[in-house]
């Protein structure tokens, strides 16, 4: 049986996109055999979700909170999935294993690339979450100096110095009563929650220079409108899900695509119907 069927897996998982962009890349390939679903699973529903999974899946697309929960369940992961210890890719192989991946970090990477983005002597992340791991992972391949973490508790200023030291970035912690100085580095990607940011708007420099806000809705964040405003190149949210989701359509259906640009118009029609 043809490996045709792949999903989004997630809880909540309504306002996934990644349909969307699956759905159109499929068409741009020319794969209209392919489906592209979502389910509304949690950790407790994965294992048996995962376990009768038949030979027609071609892989698996994973949200929160299941990029840890699912690595229990799977044959082998990737080392990129490994240094961050989150898989949020499951390709199903023909001889049957489930093999793990992230396309999250080089996601990142390849959407800082797009924009010129290619080595900062710093940088500073805002937050301290599962996705601020990923972010000093990118970091780790484009950043030649110090990144300044700014943090909430001395509990994630302790993780992201962990994560730091497991990927070979020099990371240093700040508290987030000090987040406006990070404004100041060449290079800032926010990780934090729709809302954190706004307070921070107003203490957008001059000239200011990159900021990767790593939400796609609410678009544009408070911060990054005054961060446009102020003439700072500005990679968003939209710009992440495509690009990982160009490698994950990669990884699982064994063609390299080039419908960029289709699945980035996809996603600003879906996100535009929205409002």
């Amino acid at each position: 049986m043809s490996r045709i069927r792949a999903a989004v897996l997630g809880s909540p998982i309504e306002h996934s996109l990644s349909p969307v962009l699956h759905r159109a890349a499929y068409r741009e390939l020319g794969l209209l055999e392919r489906s592209y679903d979502r389910f509304e699973i949690d950790e407790a529903a994965l294992p048996g979700f995962v376990a009768d999974l038949g030979p027609e899946w071609a892989g698996l697309s994973l949200t929160m909170p299941l990029k840890r929960a699912i690595i229990p369940l799977l044959d082998g992961i990737s080392d990129t999935a490994a240094s961050v210890e989150a898989v949020n890719t499951v390709v199903l192989t023909e001889d049957g294993r489930r093999l793990g991946d992230n396309t999250d970090i080089p996601g990142i990477v390849a959407a800082l690339h797009e924009r010129g983005v290619e080595k900062v002597p710093s940088a500073a992340v805002l937050g301290a979450g599962a996705t601020a791991s990923s972010a000093l992972a990118a970091l780790a391949r484009i950043c030649t100096g110090e990144v300044t973490a700014y943090v909430r508790s001395r509990a994630r200023a302790d993780e992201m110095r962990g994560w730091g030291e497991r990927l070979g970035v020099a990371v240093r912690t700040a508290d987030w009563s000090e987040a406006a100085a990070a404004l100041e580095a060449p290079l800032v990607i926010a990780t934090t929650p729709a809302g954190a940011t706004d307070e921070l708007a107003a203490s957008v420099p001059e000239a200011p220079g990159t900021l990767f806000d790593v939400l796609y809705d609410p678009w544009p964040t408070a911060l990054a409108a005054a961060w446009s405003g102020r003439g700072g190149a500005l990679v968003g949210g939209l710009d992440l899900l495509v690009h990982q989701a160009v490698l994950q359509v990669e990884l699982m259906t064994g063609r390299a695509p080039g419908p960029l640009a289709a699945m980035r118009t996809a996603g600003e029609r879906a996100l535009a119907a929205r409002h």
